[in-house]
């Protein structure tokens, strides 16, 4: 473009001083910039073009990372999940477990208090029969007991 400007400053001032100029060696100059006007544009149109694919392909890589990174995280949550649920059965599973044994402790402790209750009132009972029996030997034998 500097050489078409050193061209055209020339040429304009050989148009001032020569009466014989041909004004069409100005007009092939403004081709020549024209062309080099549409050159430009056309560099500047395939360097943005450039920038906009490598952009497209930076915002891609983001995405996947961005995806790749999202998995993880699901994946983490998952297990962390898992870990907790597990956790959380064996912590019931105990719960319920303790509980039954709790539950039979009682029964046995309940049965306990009931035969002991039976044996207390059949060994009353023995001692109440062998009271009486004593006392109608007693009566029957005439004999009095010195209380």
């Amino acid at each position: 473009m500097e050489a078409l400007l050193a061209q055209f400053t020339f040429l304009s001032n050989q148009a001032l001083s020569d009466k014989n100029f041909d004004p069409s060696t100005i007009e092939e100059l403004m081709k020549l910039f024209e062309l080099e006007a549409y050159k430009s544009w056309a560099s500047l149109e395939l360097e943005q073009q450039k920038e906009v694919e490598e952009a497209e392909i930076s915002m891609k890589e983001a995405e996947a990372y961005l995806d790749s990174v999202m998995d993880d995280a699901m994946e983490e949550f998952r297990l962390f999940e898992e870990e907790l649920e597990r956790t959380s059965k064996d912590e019931y599973d105990t719960l319920v477990q303790s509980a039954d044994n709790a539950r039979k402790m009682g029964k046995l402790m309940d049965k306990a208090a009931t035969i002991a209750s039976k044996k207390y009132m059949e060994a009353a009972m023995n001692s109440a029969t062998s009271r009486m029996k004593m006392a109608f030997k007693g009566i029957s034998s005439k004999k009095v007991h010195p209380s």
